[in-house]
């Protein structure tokens, strides 16, 4: 019986340290001022939200899609868990829809995929659930080129990027939503991100978003 107490107690410390290590209480400095100024802006229910990370958030997506009623609610370094604390701003709004493109960050800190993948089928719940009336669209996680060297971090897990996005393709349609197939959109032929769509092989350039919006119009007619 002591044996098994002193197993439980080290299982119990290693999932502890587990949790701990992978840092889901991470947020990006500027998320805390960021959310409160999103909390002031008005909602209407036309609204159309793009929600993310800095892959989103460096897009003027109003311009970008001439589409006056697009919001912008990206955070340059969120992960599945940051959208999660604030996605209650979003849903208040009642939108129309909702366009999520997220998890590339949680890759590189090293969450478990499927963890990320809880909090991917929590996200999309929770909408269901706060805001019944919107369209969600989930986006698959974009490739990364590491022969650029500049998102260390980011490189050589290309494997859990091609898991999730498998993963999420079952999901989807599980759970009654869009799934928008954008990651192989913007490979090269080495299964990297494009050269053409990138200048430092994480974000996109003005082609790549270029290409990204084209990708979205049909989703948004």
């Amino acid at each position: 019986m002591k044996n098994f107490i002193a197993l439980l107690m080290i299982v119990s410390c290693l999932s502890s340290y587990a949790q701990n290590s992978i840092e889901t209480t991470y947020r990006p400095k500027t998320y805390p001022v960021q959310v409160k100024q999103f909390r002031t802006y008005p909602d209407s229910k036309n609204d159309i939200i793009f929600l993310g990370n800095s892959i989103t958030a460096r897009a003027q997506w109003n311009e970008l899609l001439q589409l006056p009623m697009a919001r912008n609610r990206g955070i340059s370094g969120d992960t599945t868990f940051g959208i999660l604390e604030r996605l209650d701003e979003v849903t208040e709004g009642q939108p129309s829809k909702i366009f999520l493109l997220i998890g590339i960050n949680d890759i590189s800190r090293g969450f478990p995929d499927d963890l990320i993948l809880k909090n991917f089928k929590e996200i999309i719940s929770r909408i269901q659930k706060e805001s019944p009336e919107t369209k969600i669209y989930i986006e698959t996680i974009l490739p990364v080129n590491k022969s650029f060297n500049v998102y260390k971090r980011h490189y050589d897990k290309d494997g859990h990027i091609l898991y999730i996005n498998d993963q999420l393709r079952k999901i989807a349609p599980k759970m009654g939503i869009t799934l928008i197939d954008i990651y192989p959109e913007f490979l090269d032929d080495q299964n990297r991100l494009n050269a053409e769509f990138t200048d430092e092989g994480l974000h996109l350039n003005e082609k790549g978003y270029l290409k990204w919006a084209k990708i979205l119009k049909p989703y948004l007619e």
